[in-house]
C-alpha cells in the first residue's frame, strides 16, 4: 500500500494523511477522497478526539448500510437516527473500546422485521467499521427503536458481535462441544 502526500486513495486502498497544525496536538486530516477534518486533544479542544472519530465512523458506516437496505426494501422512512455509545478500558493502555451500544431509531411506515434484518445484515455482513472493531476486543450490541406510522413504538435487540461471538450464529455464544 502506498500513501501519497496528498492523502489520495491509490490501488483501491483507503488512505489518510494527517498533519500537525501548530504547537499543540491539533491535527488536520486529508482523506483519500479529498475531505478534510480536524482532530484535537481535550486541552486544545478545536476538533473531535480520535476515539470520537472512530465512533462517528461506526455510526456512519452502519447508518449508510441500514438506510440503503431499507430503501431497497421500499420502506418509507420519515426519520432515521443512529446513536452510538462506547465504553473504553481505563487500564492498561491502549484505552480500547470494550463495549459499544448501537441503537437505530427509525420512524415511518416501516416493518419492524425489515428494520431488524437491515441492522442484522449491517452488523454481520456489510459494515466494515463494525466488523473491524468486533474482530478485536470490542463487544458490539445492535438494537432498534421503531416508531411506526400508527404511532406505536417497538424496541428490540438484534445481535451482539465481537469476541467469542459468531456473526454466523447472529451473535449467540458458541456452545462448547462435549468432550
Amino acid at each position: 500500500m502506498t500513501l501519497s502526500n496528498e492523502g489520495r486513495s491509490q490501488n483501491g486502498n483507503e488512505t489518510v494523511a494527517v498533519r500537525l497544525d501548530g504547537d499543540g496536538l491539533r491535527l488536520t486530516a486529508l482523506t483519500g477522497s479529498g475531505h478534510k477534518m480536524v482532530m484535537d486533544s481535550a486541552e486544545g479542544d478545536t476538533g473531535a478526539r480520535p476515539a470520537e472519530v472512530l465512533m462517528v465512523a461506526l455510526a456512519g458506516c452502519t447508518a449508510m448500510d441500514v438506510v440503503s437496505i431499507l430503501r431497497k426494501k421500499r420502506q418509507a422512512l420519515s426519520r432515521y437516527e443512529v446513536r452510538v455509545a462506547g465504553r473504553q478500558r481505563d487500564d492498561p493502555s491502549p484505552h480500547v473500546f470494550e463495549q459499544v451500544r448501537i441503537i437505530h431509531v427509525v420512524e415511518g411506515d416501516v416493518e419492524v422485521d425489515a428494520v431488524r434484518r437491515a441492522i442484522e445484515l449491517s452488523a454481520t455482513k456489510y459494515c466494515t467499521v463494525s466488523r473491524n472493531l468486533a474482530s478485536g476486543v470490542s463487544q458490539i450490541h445492535h438494537a432498534y427503536v421503531v416508531r411506526d406510522a400508527a404511532g406505536d413504538e417497538h424496541y428490540g435487540d438484534v445481535v451482539v458481535t465481537g469476541p467469542q461471538q459468531s456473526p454466523d450464529a447472529l451473535g449467540r455464544r458458541p456452545v462448547a462441544m462435549a468432550s
